[in-house]
């Protein structure tokens, strides 16, 4: 391969990374175009797991061997078995030296070639491999993991031009990864609420939009919990702010336990003292009951007073839930009335009966126009 189309591999491998939305993505678009970049028939991205002392890998593109998947469950080998990884890699990046790539033959080591290693020779053979190139990927100045890429019996061995090449890929790979860290950790941000490490309010109309379209497409079960929080004015006002803070952040505790029981769950932060449970899947007493769990162990915490809960589920006798709005708005008035009856289980939207006042709250315009509930604010306000 001439230096032109090295070059134009190396652009086409930084562009199909760059395109990635996710790191799996990120992770195919690197070992699917060193592969093209290096003529071979398969190639891998694994990384270096340190607490755990293995290499795993997360992606196989290519000729898949017996066994092999692309995205493999738990692919994984003890370093042990790979001593370069944390001896001979480790070693020259911690004195100085360049991480340099290496080729390895299932004929054995390249004469005077440091790195080589017998349980790769002997992967090749099994997997009718006649030749790899191994190239290190380093990420914020230490060791991350490694790139392979093979060819099978046959083909022209890789040589010292293919391993230089390699060593420039793999520079390139890593610059890709730590652009989709970055990225990642953004929009972990994004949608993260930075008090309590629940999900925050933009999460929420994310995935409560994808729940009803789920609902009504398939019929889907979708339930919402909105809680608010007792006495938090009392508390800032008297013991300070930072106990207030610290009686949220403990909510917060409870909440995301009580959701663990129902399966997916996503527990959030709305803003202030509210919070929610969003449910997909569980039925609406389960829910109820991981929601009557929530006011339990609320009362239970040294600050505050307790929680005000309310609930609704479109498997209860609500009408139908064509929007988010509408589902947020039983779920919001159910709590109102909580709040008012200073309920000490959550308050279930639907299950009086025919004409529940809870549904009638949420869907009388006039009383939502004269404030006699208090509204969801934001997008999905009464509308």
């Amino acid at each position: 391969m001439g230096d032109d189309s090295r070059l134009a591999a190396v652009v086409a491998l930084a562009q199909g990374m760059a395109a990635a939305h996710s790191s799996r993505e990120t992770w195919r678009a690197a070992a699917g175009g060193a592969r093209r970049a290096l003529g071979g028939s398969f190639a891998a991205l694994s990384v270096w797991e340190r607490e755990l002392g293995r290499l795993r890998v997360l992606v196989n593109v290519g000729e898949l061997a017996e066994g092999e998947e692309e995205f493999p469950e738990d692919e994984s080998y003890p370093v042990h078995q790979f001593a370069e990884i944390t001896e001979f890699l480790h070693e020259r990046w911690a004195g100085g030296g360049e991480p340099d790539a290496w080729v390895e033959t299932a004929q054995g080591p390249e004469e005077g070639r440091a790195g080589y290693c017998h349980q790769r020779v002997a992967a090749l053979r099994r997997r009718g491999r006649g030749c790899c190139v191994v190239a290190p990927i380093v990420l914020h100045g230490r060791a991350w993991g490694e790139l392979y890429v093979a060819r099978p019996v046959g083909e022209p061995v890789f040589g010292r031009a293919d391993a230089d090449f390699a060593t420039v890929l793999a520079a390139v790979v890593a610059a890709g990864i730590a652009q989709t860290e970055r990225l990642e950790e953004a929009r972990r941000l994004a949608f993260t609420d930075s008090l309590t490490g629940l999900a925050n309010r933009r999460a929420v109309d994310a995935r409560l939009d994808e729940a009803v379209e789920l609902h009504r497409r398939d019929g889907a079960v979708v339930s919402l919990v909105v809680c608010d929080v007792n006495g938090l004015k009392r508390v800032n006002d008297t013991l300070g702010h930072s106990v207030g803070d610290r009686l949220l952040e403990r909510f917060g505790t409870v909440l995301s336990l009580c959701g663990a029981m129902l399966p997916g769950a996503l527990a959030a932060r709305l803003g202030g003292d509210e919070f929610c449970l969003l449910a997909v899947g569980p039925s609406a007493d389960e829910v109820v009951k991981a929601a009557d769990e929530v006011c339990r162990r609320a009362v239970e915490l040294d600050i505050g007073d307790g929680v005000a809960c309310g609930v609704a589920s479109t498997q209860d006798p609500i009408g139908p839930v064509r929007s988010a709005r509408r589902l947020f708005r039983l779920a919001d008035a159910a709590q109102y009335r909580a709040k008012a009856e200073r309920a000490a289980h959550p308050v279930v939207a639907g299950r009086e009966g025919p004409d529940d006042p809870v549904v009638r709250l949420a869907d009388e315009p006039s009383r939502e126009a004269d404030g006699e509930r208090r509204r969801f604010r934001g997008r999905h306000a009464p509308g």
